[in-house]
């Protein structure tokens, strides 16, 4: 039961810490765009911040909703030890 316990704690963790980074994110990049929009509206150097904090912010979102972390669990260990186990039995 704890090992459920402490894969969702795990989950929950990086769920939060993706929405605060998120939200960072987004009041960090409108700042900067305010100040792109003021002093140098001619070149609009904010989208790259935008786009590749943006990837960063992305690769969260992923880990934190879309895989389900299925690398981290004890049967998939026990599943890959035994592949082990009949390879160097061969």
């Amino acid at each position: 039961m704890s090992d459920v316990r402490s894969r969702a704690e795990k989950r929950v963790d990086n769920k939060i810490k993706f929405y605060k980074d998120f939200t960072v994110y987004v009041v960090v990049n409108a700042f900067l765009a305010v100040i792109n929009w003021m002093y140098t509206p001619e070149f609009w150097w904010v989208l790259f911040p935008i786009f590749f904090w943006g990837i960063g912010i992305f690769v969260k979102f992923l880990n934190a909703f879309a895989f389900s972390n299925r690398f981290d669990s004890e049967e998939y260990r026990e599943c890959k030890i035994q592949e082990e186990m009949k390879r160097l039995g061969k």
